[in-house]
This record gives C-alpha cells, sequence and structure tokens, in this order.
C-alpha cells in the first residue's frame, strides 16, 4: 500500500465542522488503500492566543516555558482529529512530537530536527490505523519539549513523509495552491500547475506565506514529491480529481514548463527592517565581528551590503526581520559598535523586500533591467539589491511595497500565465 502523508494547517482545523471535514477527507484516502499519516496544526489563532497568555505573565517569556505552553495547541487538534475519524469507523491513534519520537537540537522556539523514530508508526500503520503526530514539536537531546518556529507543522510533515519514504506529502492549506503573487495584493494572480523546488525555496524565504522555508529545503534534499492544495473543497471530492489539484513542487527536469516562463513569480515581505554599522574600520573580520554577534543571538541575517573603503573607514548595512530589530539595535548599539570602532549604528524598521523569481532566469537575459525600469517608472527607489541565479531582490520603503508587486507583476506578464 502506498504511503502519503498530509498536513493541515491552522485554518483547515479551525473549528469542530472543519475538523470532521478533515476527518472525512483522511479517511476517503484511507478507504481508497492508502496508509495515512496525519500532521495538523494547532486551531486558527490558538498559537497567538497562547503567546499572548505567556506574555501576560512576563513579557519576554522565558524560551523553554514557551515551547511548553506553545506546544499545547497541536496536542489539542491530534486528539479532537482522532475522535472525529473514530466517529466514522476509523481506527486512528494520536501522538505528540515526544511520544514517537521527533528529536531536535536544543534551541528553544527555533529547534531543527535531527532524527525521527518511525518504528511505532510504522506499527500502528501496518495494523490498519491512521497516524496522527503533532506538528511544530519535538524533543530535545536534554529531554526539554521544543518547537520548530512558526510553520512548523509544514516541516513535521515533510520530515515525516522523508523518514517514512512516503509516495507524496500532500500540504492542504486555506488556498488552492501556489500563485504568481499574493492574490489579495493583485486580483488577477494565477495558480501555478508546477513550480520546481528551488523557485518555491526562494519564494518561501522571500516572502511567500504558503510554505515554511526549511519544509521546502528538506524536501527538495530528500526528494520528496509535495503537493499544496486546498482543504476548504468538499471532502468528498472523487479522490483522483483530489490528487491531480493544486500546486506541484517538482524538479526542473520533470517541469516541461520550464521553456514557457522567465518569472515564476513574485514574492514580498513586509516585515523587513534594515540596519547600517556607520565608519566601521576597513580590516579583516570586521564583518564577523558584527555578524557573529547577531548569530549568536540568533537573528538572521538576509541581505548584506559593505560600501567601498574611503579613508580606512567603509559603511556595513543588511537586513533582519523586524520582530528582531530593536533587539539587533540594542545588542549593536551596547556591544559591537565599541568592539568593531564604529562611528554610529543606525537603522530604519519601514523598508520591505520584493523579489522576482524564475529559473528561467539562467537563460534569457535583460531581467534586471527590466525590473530596475518598472520601479524607475513607478517612482519607486531601490534601497538594497541581492541577486542570485534565479532571483532579483530589493529593499523600498515599505509604503510603495504593494504598488511594485502589482507593477513587476504586470510587466513580467504574471495575469497571462
Amino acid at each position: 500500500m502506498a504511503l502519503v502523508v498530509h498536513k493541515y494547517g491552522g485554518t483547515s482545523m479551525g473549528s469542530i465542522d472543519r475538523i470532521k471535514n478533515v476527518a472525512r477527507r483522511v479517511a476517503k484516502w484511507h478507504d481508497a488503500g492508502y496508509q495515512v499519516v496525519v500532521v495538523p496544526s494547532a486551531m486558527a489563532g490558538e498559537t497567538n492566543r497562547l503567546i499572548g497568555l505567556a506574555k501576560e505573565i512576563m513579557p519576554e517569556p522565558d524560551q523553554r516555558e514557551l515551547d511548553m505552553v506553545t506546544s499545547t495547541g497541536e496536542q489539542v487538534s491530534i486528539g479532537l482529529l482522532s475522535m472525529a475519524l473514530m466517529q466514522l469507523g476509523k481506527e486512528a491513534v494520536s501522538f505528540t512530537g515526544w511520544q514517537v519520537p521527533v528529536k531536535t537540537d536544543t534551541s528553544h522556539t527555533k529547534a531543527r530536527i535531527q532524527s525521527i523514530g518511525d518504528e511505532r508508526i510504522r506499527e500502528n500503520l501496518e495494523k490498519g490505523k491512521i497516524v496522527i503526530i503533532a506538528g511544530f514539536q519535538g524533543i530535545s537531546e536534554a529531554g526539554n519539549i521544543t518547537t520548530l518556529g512558526r510553520g512548523g507543522s509544514d516541516t513535521s510533515a515533510v520530515a515525516m513523509a522523508a523518514a517514512l519514504k512516503a509516495s507524496e506529502c500532500l500540504i492542504y492549506t486555506d488556498v488552492d495552491g501556489v500563485y504568481t503573487t499574493d492574490p489579495r495584493v493583485v486580483t488577477d494572480a494565477r495558480r501555478l500547475r508546477k513550480i520546481t523546488f528551488e523557485e518555491m525555496l526562494e519564494m518561501a524565504s522571500l516572502g511567500s506565506k504558503v510554505l515554511q522555508t526549511r519544509s521546502v529545503e528538506l524536501a527538495g534534499s530528500y526528494h520528496v514529491p509535495t503537493r499544496v492544495l486546498s482543504s476548504l473543497t468538499d471532502p468528498d471530492m472523487p479522490l483522483e480529481e483530489e490528487s491531480r489539484s493544486g500546486t506541484l513542487i517538482t524538479f526542473e527536469e520533470e517541469n516541461t514548463d520550464m521553456e514557457q516562463t522567465v518569472i515564476s513569480g513574485i514574492a514580498f515581505s513586509r516585515d523587513e527592517a534594515k540596519i547600517t554599522v556607520l565608519g566601521v574600520p576597513d580590516r579583516p573580520g570586521v564583518a564577523f565581528q558584527i555578524l557573529g554577534a547577531i548569530a549568536d543571538a540568533n537573528i538572521e541575517v538576509d541581505m548584506i551590503i559593505q560600501n567601498q573603503s574611503v579613508g580606512g573607514k567603509t559603511d556595513f548595512t543588511f537586513t533582519v526581520p523586524r520582530p528582531d530589530y530593536n533587539r539587533a539595535m540594542d545588542l549593536l548599539n551596547h556591544k559591537v559598535k565599541a568592539e568593531v570602532g564604529a562611528t554610529d549604528i543606525i537603522g530604519d524598521a519601514k523598508v520591505s523586500k520584493v523579489s522576482a523569481i524564475g529559473i528561467g532566469m539562467r537563460s534569457h537575459v535583460g531581467v534586471a533591467s527590466k525590473m530596475f525600469e518598472t520601479l524607475f517608472e513607478e517612482g519607486i527607489n531601490i534601497l538594497m539589491i541581492s541577486t542570485s541565479e534565479i532571483k532579483i531582490s530589493v529593499i523600498i520603503d515599505e509604503k510603495y511595497m504593494e504598488l511594485a508587486v502589482r507593477a513587476l507583476h504586470k510587466a513580467f506578464g504574471l495575469e497571462k500565465m
């Protein structure tokens, strides 16, 4: 029997009625002869509610205890879904991350999966049961409950699919696939039938909220066939139709549509912040002194620019997630500034990132010039630029973000795909 992993997001699990619909969908796949492992998220809004409770007690919650609190949302989901399947006459069993076990490192609230024990899962699948596993959580080497960060259930599901060598990992969300950009910003955005892992990874890392970045990395690394599709469709729709819906994340050599398009999508991120360390001595190791301290604080750095040295001094600019901006500024002002001999630290927490992504960039020229020309025509100033083989990203003033996305979507003809 083929084994599939289903992942359901918080919206899919948002009410008892929706949980019952998830159970009907899962039961349909099981009835068709599949072994099914389900990884659900907490019910919509539950993780935010739990974080809010923690912050009412402790404005900066202890990370270990915060994991203890937030991990309970998924435990509720797996129990309720298991009961809903039992009501349909199905044998189902639920497990938390530590019961499986899903072993992680010790980085609370941002843990990374190290291994998954599959013995208990396979034992129950062989008995004909549907196995439901809590997403988002695991257990560290020290025996503490950990969580994988926002969107971590995607990573849990793909890791589970890789460990179990599943035939496919189906990510059910509140959208019916991956779009050329966010339809809430561009009304004529189009759903992509296929997208490569490389393009999806860029889209996820550059602001697309459909999948968590680490889940795409895992899927690509372990060659896990992954499909993004909607959980809000009729749960009793024919299985053959459902299994071909949504967006298939595939490999470049498998995607016969690659020659038809240069740009596959426009991604954006609102929650960016830009920091500049001014007047830094231009000497070996200064970049490490600055970014090493930021990394030690578990703050991710994205785009980096170092200016040409003038009089032995240079400016060093980089971006961080906006929620980490204040912490990064405090660290730089109170520790790094004096250590590196910088003259000042300045920042801007009201910037956004807009990116054009496409595997076709490898064989086409003029993408960058077209992007920059489009932004120029709209009067949008570019603050930073970053490129790779298949993407071009710019940092711009936050107030121009939606205008930039709409203009670029039109300039590259994505509404006609």
